[in-house]
């Protein structure tokens, strides 16, 4: 995996996220079209007395610094840690997300829809639940991975942690607070269960409805842009494979109204 060093936002790459010295920060957010960096920005060198990260989008750069006052040698974002203009790179960092976020330090959640507000907080509280961010297809993978989670305002202000905050996810989310808490396995939740928690989220693209619930299921497949909703019929004939789950079937029934219909 590539990562960003968080001092100079230089390209760092690991064979596995279990080698990176001290772990790294993770960063879940919601994608603004034409305004995210990409692999190709990064600076791998530059000359010492420039700093590559100060040319970084504020949404990164801010991430990068809170991460490195925190501690944190290096840090992972999407948007510019997976060279997407190799469709194996990508396929591999598609398969292989839900362990980045699993095997993080810490998740950084950041809300770019949410104010912080100290004379109207139950205001706040209302962006919190209608943030965006809850309605995206993959950030329900980044919500149950990650063990420390700690959502920030738009400002990069805390919030809370997941564990604190786990009766507004929930009510934000309809994932119940023993998942979020780790108290209950998220797999002990039955496969229509898990499903239900993408119902009403959104992708740009059909294929990652299915793609971004991999984790969730365990699952490993090749990604096929272009497929469109069979991507989802690929999803659950490798779920048939491992689990006996009877829920599943009654998903086979939904197949005509795929689930890009109804998540991100």
């Amino acid at each position: 995996m590539w990562l960003l060093g968080t001092a100079r936002a230089n390209l760092v790459f690991f064979p596995q996220p279990e080698d990176v010295p001290g772990g790294y920060a993770i960063l879940s957010h919601t994608w603004l079209e034409g305004k995210e960096e990409t692999f190709q920005k990064p600076s791998r060198s530059s000359p010492p007395w420039f700093n590559p990260r100060d040319r970084l989008t504020p949404k990164v750069r801010s991430f990068l610094e809170l991460a490195e006052q925190h501690g944190h040698e290096y840090a992972w974002v999407d948007t510019c840690c997976i060279n997407k203009e190799s469709s194996a790179e990508l396929s591999e960092g598609i398969n292989s997300m839900f362990r980045y976020y699993a095997r993080s330090t810490i998740c950084y959640v950041y809300l770019s829809d949410v104010g912080y507000s100290y004379d109207d907080p139950d205001e706040m509280w209302i962006f919190f639940r209608r943030s965006r961010w809850h309605k995206r297809g993959w950030t329900l993978q980044e919500l149950i991975a990650s063990r420390v989670l700690v959502f920030y305002s738009k400002e990069w202000i805390s919030l809370g942690t997941k564990y604190e905050l786990a009766d507004r996810l929930k009510e934000a989310t309809g994932i119940s607070e023993a998942v979020l808490r780790f108290e209950s396995p998220f797999t002990d939740a039955s496969i229509a269960t898990r499903i239900s928690w993408a119902a009403h989220r959104e992708t740009a693209r059909p294929e990652d409805a299915a793609y971004s619930l991999f984790g969730l299921f365990g699952v490993n497949m090749p990604t096929l842009y272009g497929e469109g909703r069979l991507a989802f019929c690929r999803l659950l004939m490798e779920i048939s494979k491992t689990s006996r789950d009877p829920s599943s079937f009654l998903l086979g029934r939904r197949r005509d109204r795929p689930i890009a219909e109804r998540t991100r």
